[in-house]
């Protein structure tokens, strides 16, 4: 499912009703939790958490006019896509994700690289915690050491 929006508010004015109430407290919890320097947008047709350009100006390598992604969150068809690039890039993190999980939900956990996808039940606390593990600092130093090229 493809949303098209020009800011975070319009996007989830198009969200459907049914998936809408989870989708704004995972914005909620994402807004109370992520740390200072990281910016809110629209990027890849979703709501995106990013280091802007100010701070990084070199952007992200793929497209480089692009501030630097960390954090998007967005509506699928069948789930909303929670996608952490720092999963992605540290093992450790990843390992720690991983087995913190069944702590806070029944359901599986059933993730791509660095896309988690959310059903019905969200571990919203657990990704509170996961958000704060990680600052705009911390990313950028990671990013260029395992994934720029």
């Amino acid at each position: 499912m493809k949303i098209v929006s020009s800011n975070p508010e319009e996007y989830i004015s198009l969200i459907p009703i049914e998936k809408r109430e989870s989708f704004i407290t995972l914005r909620e919890t994402i807004l109370q939790h992520i740390l200072e320097g990281f910016e809110e947008c629209i990027i890849y047709d979703m709501i995106g958490y990013v280091v802007p350009k100010s701070m990084y100006p070199p952007g992200y390598h793929c497209t480089p006019e692009l501030p630097l992604p960390f954090l998007n969150i967005g509506i699928q068809k069948n789930f909303i896509g929670f996608y952490h690039f720092g999963l992605y890039a540290d093992p450790l993190l990843l390992q720690w994700f991983q087995a913190e999980y069944p702590k806070h939900v029944t359901s599986r956990l059933d993730m791509g690289k660095s896309c988690v996808r959310l059903k019905k039940q969200i571990p919203y606390e657990l990704i509170g915690e996961l958000i704060q593990k990680m600052s705009p600092f911390d990313w950028i130093n990671l990013y260029e050491k395992t994934v720029k090229r």
